[in-house]
Parts: structure tokens; sequence; C-alpha cells
């Protein structure tokens, strides 16, 4: 059986067709498990639920299980919960407002990547039963994001940039995939974005890009837009592993028409992950938490992980697909959902498939447009009210277009430098916790008018993942809404490659 599906165009005159073959009962009998579909609480869907909704389970009985595949996790850090310490998850370098801060060097002060970490890669030490969607990948997390929310475009621009230059510095488990639960109400063009820019330069070094559409409920956000990468929105699973309820989640980022709709869905609402105690989330969400281990949280967040743990299980199984490629499969071998333009993914029938053909075009995009614009209305603050604005970053001037050059050439980063500035150090400090980490502090941390980034305050909306289950507290917009290539492998620390 052929089936043909046409990618979204985002703005850009794109013709796309994924075609794809389904073998015969013979190779099906060795990739197919059984699986039992049953009733769970409906404001509750544990990873065990997840994984049988997208059919990881199956994946898994066939040995797929995201081994040797790398994933880059920008987000708000991760801690060392149980869970987050068996040796498959790195600490990369803390490019947050709270790197210089005492204590807070990598470490997850909002509970968001580590909710998500546990999500894409988690897995218990032996005798646990605790499995992400891809419990044998290779997760290293690389903090942006503050407690209070607090990130600028050109840090998750200069983190963008850092995972492409050092992409293949663990041969053994390769950065093939990159999660970004982050997005911003800017309405310039994807072809002139900055932001666009990074994840598509990203795209072109063979990285998988999953963005989180947003939880707005209306248009996608900003780099989802762009064509290259694959944008996800959210389903609600309605309290059944099975399919053929799901709706597409109420808060989701859907877009107005097939063009400039998600490219797939997953599971996003009310998803039990690890808890993060202590964490703004975990403090001011507290009839969140299950038990004592486990949070819920809802967003398109939540989804983009599941298809960010999902893409690394594709990758294992066929680890030559270009980005492009893995778009096809999932899109392609989805399941339908009633009100979507995109499928929910099913890994079942993607790890049974053939790719014949695939490919896309559209504009050629420059990232030379604005800084400021691609910030629409979220930037950061400090307590006395000075803003972080205009073309720069949070050191100071920043030409896009020389900006968008070197990120191209692939050498903004040098050694601990981005963009000719200090921002990290250039190696990895001893393993801590379970977790290798990248080098601590290389910089004053002064900002642009002068204070300590612990002054900092939020204003607007930028991340992905603000649908918290539970009530109380006033938390930043996380909804679906919002260094060179020196000293990894010479540093003496291997946590990353182990």
């Amino acid at each position: 059986m052929r089936k043909t599906v046409r990618l979204r165009a985002a703005g850009a005159a794109v013709v796309t067709a994924a075609a794809l073959l389904y073998p015969g009962t013979a190779e099906a009998a060795v990739t197919t498990a059984s699986f039992t579909d049953y009733t769970f609480t409906a404001t509750a869907a544990t990873l065990p639920d997840v994984r049988r909704i997208v059919r990881d389970d199956v994946a898994a009985a066939a040995g797929l299980t995201g081994k040797g595949v790398g994933i880059a996790l920008i987000d708000t850090g991760v801690v060392p919960v149980a869970g987050l310490t068996s040796g498959n998850v790195a600490n990369g370098p803390d490019l947050s407002l709270e790197s210089q801060v005492p204590g807070l060097l990598r470490r997850d002060t909002y509970g968001h990547g580590t909710h998500l970490a546990g999500i894409i890669a988690g897995r218990d030490a032996a005798g646990g039963t605790f499995k992400g969607v891809a419990p044998d990948a290779k997760l290293i997390s690389l903090k942006v994001g503050a407690a209070n929310g607090a990130v600028d475009v050109t840090q998750v621009m200069a983190a963008i940039d850092w995972v492409v230059a050092h992409r293949n510095d663990d041969p053994a488990n390769p950065i093939k995939v990159l999660n970004l639960s982050y997005g911003t109400d800017s309405t310039q063009s994807w072809v002139s974005s900055p932001l666009s820019e990074a994840v598509e330069n990203a795209y072109l070094a063979g990285i998988s890009v999953i963005v989180a559409s947003g939880n707005t409920g209306g248009n996608i956000l900003n780099p989802g837009s762009n064509p290259y990468i694959i944008t996800v929105g959210a389903t609600d699973p309605r309290g059944t592993t099975s399919t053929a309820d799901d709706t597409v989640a109420s808060f989701s980022s859907m877009g107005t028409s097939q063009d400039n709709a998600p490219d797939v869905l997953a599971p996003g609402r009310s998803i039990v992950s690890l808890r993060d105690p202590g964490s703004y989330a975990d403090v001011n969400y507290s009839s969140a938490r299950v038990g004592d281990r486990f949070f819920k949280g809802s967003g398109t967040s939540q989804a983009a992980a599941v298809v960010s743990g999902a893409t690394a299980v594709l990758l294992q199984k066929y680890p030559t697909l270009s980005p492009m490629q893995v778009m096809c499969y999932l899109r392609a071998t989805g399941t339908p959902v009633t009100g979507s333009y995109a499928p929910q993914i099913n890994l079942q029938t993607a790890i049974r498939s053939t790719l014949t053909s695939c490919g896309q075009s559209g504009s050629t995009i420059t990232g030379t447009g604005s800084i400021q614009k691609d910030r629409g209305s979220s930037q950061v603050t400090m307590g006395d009210g000075v803003a972080l604005t205009g073309e720069r970053d949070i050191f100071g001037p920043l030409s896009s277009s020389a900006w968008a050059a070197a990120s191209a050439a692939r050498t903004s980063w040098k050694g601990g430098d981005w963009m000719g500035r200090p921002w990290t150090g250039t190696g990895w400090a001893g393993s801590t916790d379970g977790q290798g980490n990248w080098s601590g502090k290389a910089w004053s941390g002064k900002a642009w008018s002068g204070k300590a980034w612990s002054e900092l305050a939020w204003s607007g909306q930028t991340w992905s993942g603000k649908a918290w289950s539970g009530s109380g507290g006033t938390a930043p917009n996380w909804s679906g809404a919002a260094w060179s290539s020196t000293g990894w492998l010479t540093a003496g620390d291997k946590g990353w490659m182990s």
C-alpha cells in the first residue's frame, strides 16, 4: 500500500510528497508486539500510558530504545532526581541568567526541563521501573531558562549553535535530535528570523529539530513556522490508550490551515513525569504532584518531548535518515486525529515502513532580520525595569547579519566564546550525582545595565509549557507558547560518553 502526504508550507512555496511502503506479514511478525488498550484516570497519563498510545511499547519489544542517539534538550536544566542519574544524562553549558548564581549552575529551578527529560529519556537504575520514550538515548541538557522563566532569544540562539558545534563530540551518541519547547509571538517571517535561521542551521547539520507549537490555541509560534523543523501539537488522550477517541488538546496551537498547522501530534495533557522538588512549578502547583516522586504537566512541551524520544527510537531503527526523512516518516505513518491536519505519531507503523520518496523545497532563509522583532512581546527585564531590547544580546550589540554568517559557517562558537564574548568554559568538570557536567562560570555576571542576574524579573511570554495541571500560583507562560569544539573529549571527565 502506498500513502502520500503533503508537508505544511508554513508560508513558503513548498510542494512535498512522502511515500512509504508497508511490509508484508513476514517482517511485521518480528516487529509487532501485542498490547492491550485500557482506561486510565483522565487527568493523569503515566508514561506507560503514553508509550502505549504512540506504540513505543511495540518498538521497545523489537529492541528499539533510542540507543546510540544523542538528544539535546534546550530548556531550564535538569536536576539529579531518580530516573535521571543512571548514566544517560549529562549537563551541557549553563547559558541561563542563573549561571553566575552560586548553587544554581545547571540546576532546574523551574521544574520544566526535569519533567521533559523524564519523558524523553528517563530511566531508573537497575531494579526500577520508570522509563521514558527513549530510555537508552543519551540526553544532554543545556540550561537557558531561569526560575522565573527569564530567557532572551539570543541565549536560545547561542544554545542551538552550541549543539551544532558539539553534535559529533561523542561518536557513540552523536546528537541527532534537538528538543526546543520555546517560541515567541513574533510576526517576523521565518525567512528573515534569526531564531528560525538558528534551527534551520541545526537541520542542515543533520539534526532533527523538534519544536513545541505553542499553547495559545491559535497560530503556532516562532520558530515553529519554519517548514524544515518538526513542529508538534498536543492531543488529549481522554483517559484511554486507544487513539480512536483522541482529540486535539484545547490549548494546543494548531494554526489556521493545512499550510501552517503543526507537522505531527503527540499526547500532551496531564502527562506524569519526574518531579523537581522545591522548583517553581512544584511549589506553586503542589496539587499536580503524583505521590512523592512524580508530577503532572500539560502542554505542547510535553508533546514535543514525546516526539523527541520517538525520533531517537526511529533513528535507532534507521540511522541514516535525514531530518526531512524523519519528518516524512512520522507524518506518513501517523494516526489521523479528528479535527487536525496533522496525525498523531505511531511508532508501530513507522518501524514497519520503508521510505521510498521524500522531498521539500521552499524559500531561501537569510536570518538577517531583527533580533528585537524576534522577541515579539517577550523580553527580560531587570528588577529596576531596565529591559533587554534592540539589536543586542545579554553582553552588548549583536549584528544579525554577522551572526547569521557565523552560524551558517559553524564558527559562532570559539572555545568558550560566542560571537566573540565569553559565555562558558571549554570542557567537562567532574561528574556529580550520576551526571556529567560542563565547566562553570566564564563571565562576570553583569547584564546590559550592569546589574547582577539575580535581580532579573520576567515580563512577557516565551516558553512552551504553561499549562501545569493543578491550581494556585501565577507562573510565567510556560505553555507550549514559549563554545567551539574544544575540550569535550579531553577534559578528563567521560560522563557524556559513558
